[in-house]
């Protein structure tokens, strides 16, 4: 059993045509096609998006994992045996005398 029987199309297309009038039909059309044809094409490039992406999220998951340098307790000041890191030395700037 159908939902729509062939009166139910005759009037709707009736209805459409006293609406919009019979000018405006094929352009609503053509406009309803280009929008259909815009979504079909983003759906498209959205799934193709997803794909690269779990592709490449393969990819990285073959590579080693990070591996940070182990944490060193610094020495304290009150422990026998400690010297405070050298400070760098600045140079002195050299004086030049004028031959005058």
């Amino acid at each position: 059993m159908h939902i729509l029987k062939p009166w139910h199309i005759a009037v709707l297309v009736v209805v459409l045509i006293l609406l919009f009038g019979a000018k405006r039909l094929p352009d609503a059309a053509r406009s309803l096609g280009r929008s259909l044809r815009i979504i079909k094409a983003e759906t498209k490039s959205l799934a193709e998006d997803d794909k690269d992406l779990a592709e490449k999220a393969d990819a990285q998951h073959g590579r080693a994992p990070y591996q940070a340098e182990p944490i060193i307790e610094p020495t304290s000041v009150h422990q026998p045996g400690y010297q405070p890191p050298a400070a760098p030395m600045a140079e002195q700037p050299q004086r030049v005398r004028d031959a005058n």
